[in-house]
């Protein structure tokens, strides 16, 4: 075997082993968004601790990962295509880091409301709205292993649901808050946990446009699409 023929291969598997870890870690935080939903829909201390508790699984991951691209881009100096695969591992690994702690977020404010009564109908919202995340971040994915651009502009224009989704559920909270002062704590929390959704959407999407940016080489042009007004009681993280 020549020596750039040796190069070539040992790249390759090293760009198989980093990118075999960023499936990892993005099931993991698939996992972690749909029993972070569930846990509150049934009110699961359980399974709320399991998805807290979880979180070290995907920082250590995230950890792992950037150490190899790091190394990966100091041994084998990547150029053109290759360089901007390698690259995206770093923001891709960070963008699922910090759905992970989203998820880890919407435990915790579960574990804090189970005691109190449940609001009509609020945890299959929450659980639908986490779902469509879940399933942008799946498709997201595979758009990147399949370095499929138009697969990922497709998540990035899905983004726009989440948006309305979160929105119909701040107006929701704030009616039952004006109805029954006993239910602002709760609703609050609730308000929360939906931000913490919404901000999944938008790293699903931040991955989109590295998907994008990784196949092409150009980062999107348009204006990521955006719900006209994305309201907020305050920082929910």
């Amino acid at each position: 075997m020549a020596p750039t023929e040796h190069i070539v291969s040992s790249f390759d598997r090293d760009l198989e082993g980093i990118q075999a870890r960023i499936m990892r870690m993005g099931g993991l935080v698939e996992d972690a968004i749909a029993k972070a939903a569930l846990a509150f829909e049934s009110r699961d201390p359980e399974l709320a601790r399991e998805v807290r508790q979880g979180d070290a699984a995907i920082d250590a991951l995230d950890d792992q990962i950037n150490e190899e691209a790091a190394r990966i881009i100091a041994q084998r100096q990547p150029i053109a295509s290759d360089l901007r695969t390698v690259l995206s591992v770093f923001r891709i690994s960070n963008n699922l880091e910090r759905i992970g702690d989203y998820a880890k977020n919407i435990a915790k404010r579960s574990e804090a409301i189970m005691d109190q009564p449940p609001v009509n109908g609020t945890g299959a919202s929450l659980r639908r709205m986490a779902r469509q995340v879940e399933l942008m971040l799946k498709d997201v994915l595979d758009a990147y292993i399949q370095h499929d651009a138009d697969k990922a502009r497709d998540v990035r224009e899905r983004d726009l649901e989440v948006d309305q989704m979160y929105s119909a559920l701040f107006r929701e909270y704030l009616t039952f808050m004006m109805e029954d002062p006993r239910n602002i704590t709760t609703c609050m929390h609730l308000h929360f946990m939906a931000k913490n959704i919404e901000r999944m959407g938008d790293h699903a999407t931040s991955i989109a446009e590295q998907v994008i940016y990784m196949v092409t080489g150009d980062a999107p042009d348009e204006e990521r699409p955006k719900h006209t007004t994305v309201p907020t009681l305050g920082d929910g993280s």
